[in-house]
């Protein structure tokens, strides 16, 4: 029998950026009661606050719940209140040398787009995170822009011998995700196994981007019993048939 549920958040759980809706906030109720559940993202800790746990029931379910922001490089773990288990930050020297690399590669007439929403490339402290039209596109001006990754494909490559020395991952809606080596959702997998003492093979992952190149794919080679998704309906329905196979094993 599976023991721990583990989720990707944009395009998984919720739309880029968006909150849970009333239904899914229902399901994963419903799911904490009957099994652990971790979610990892490229998100920083303030989306996981704003998209999640804003419309979670806040009562001793969440002892059930482990939250792994920026690719699983920051573990938060529920007793009393929420806390910090690890950071894997960058050095000052690090961020530079991503930054400017991700400034070179995404400033083309092919990638650049006619107008942008926030800011382009966000410091996550132990993530380096470019969005192709900014923190704060609407979300179908996201769905739009790289549909198929072609765009993030293209500028992937073209990082990977810039900062071969660094982990980069396609995810979400725009986004493409960069962290120290190792350091991606196997690295938040392992975690989950050593911190909550679960094997890896008593694991479900649920992602978008389960796919060589996603974001999500590491969890796959990392071992976990993975399931691609299309959107967070789709999450819906299969949260529906796990909790089905809990009840009733």
């Amino acid at each position: 029998m599976k023991k721990l549920i583990v989720f990707d958040l944009d395009g998984t759980l919720a739309e880029s950026k968006a909150s849970l809706d009333a239904e899914m906030a229902t399901l994963l109720n419903s799911l904490l009661g009957i099994v652990k559940v971790s979610v990892i993202s490229g998100g920083a800790w303030q989306q996981f606050e704003k998209q999640v746990l804003a419309h979670l029931s806040h009562d001793e379910r969440l002892k059930n719940l482990s939250l792994l922001p920026t690719c699983g490089t920051k573990f938060y773990k529920y007793e009393s209140n929420w806390e910090l288990l690890y950071s894997e930050d960058f050095t000052a020297a690090e961020k530079k040398k991503i930054i400017s690399s991700l400034q070179q590669t995404t400033e083309t007439p092919d990638v650049k787009p006619a107008r942008t929403w926030g800011e382009l490339i966000e410091d996550r402290g132990s993530q380096i995170t470019f969005s192709g039209l900014g923190q704060q596109a609407p979300l179908e001006e996201k769905k739009k822009w790289d549909p198929d990754f072609t765009k993030r494909k293209k500028i992937k490559a073209l990082l990977d011998k810039l900062i071969p020395e660094f982990s980069v991952r396609l995810g979400g809606a725009t986004s493409i995700d960069v962290t120290k080596p190792g350091i991606d959702k196997a690295y938040g997998i392992r975690k989950l196994r050593d911190v909550l003492g679960i094997p890896i093979p008593e694991m479900i992952f649920i992602g978008d981007a389960v796919f060589p190149g996603g974001n999500d794919y590491p969890a796959k080679q990392a071992g976990a019993l993975s399931i691609r998704v299309r959107d967070p309906d789709e999450t819906k329905r299969v949260i529906e048939a796990v909790i089905a196979c809990l009840e009733n094993p």
